[in-house]
């Protein structure tokens, strides 16, 4: 069973489990936080005023993080039976389309994150740009994916749902329009 994904009615109640334990203590969850607390720790205070936080109140998140570090090397090298990604084999014929030949094959496109790739400029720029855009879109919407979709929405927030809905609108628009100007398709 631990090598499955796990069904929606064990998974589910599991996060609302921990959601409900989450609010009854007052904290919120979320990843991107967590890159705030670590530029406070390593004295971007100083600099930007924006980073002068109380760094002792999130200190449990940072235990988020290292669990997820943790748990994601143990199911990677321990917990998956094997390599290959199952991917719907339209989606991988389409992938392949755009040049991932990898896809279906790894966890992540070895087109964009190998050794090799990393001499290829277009690579760096796709990734430096890609960074930027992610922390920019995840303060300018004061959360990340897993902080409004998770927290947000169970604490029942407004803020957080028309943030889900753009997600998925940005995703798409992603997949569909600029995947295939980017990589050529």
């Amino acid at each position: 069973m631990i090598y499955q994904p796990w069904p929606w009615y064990v998974a589910g109640p599991l996060i609302a489990f921990l959601m409900a334990i989450l609010i009854l203590m007052g904290k919120k969850f979320g990843m991107s936080s967590n890159l705030e607390t670590f530029c406070s720790i390593g004295g971007a205070g100083k600099f930007v005023d924006y980073f002068k936080t109380d760094v002792k109140s999130k200190r449990w998140n940072l235990f988020v993080v290292l669990g997820s570090v943790i748990g994601g090397f143990i199911a990677a090298h321990y917990l998956t039976p094997n390599d290959a990604v199952d991917i719907a084999p339209k989606t991988v014929e389409k992938l392949q389309g755009l040049g991932f030949e990898s896809a279906g094959t790894a966890y992540l496109p070895t087109e964009l994150f190998s050794m090799e790739a990393l001499s290829e400029p277009k690579v760096w720029i796709i990734l430096l740009v890609a960074g930027i855009l992610v922390g920019f879109g995840t303060r300018y919407a004061s959360g990340c994916t897993s902080g409004h979709a998770i927290s947000g929405l169970s604490n029942l927030q407004k803020p957080s749902l028309i943030a889900v809905i753009g997600f998925f609108i940005g995703g798409l628009a992603m997949v569909h329009l600029l995947y295939p100007l980017i990589f050529g398709a």
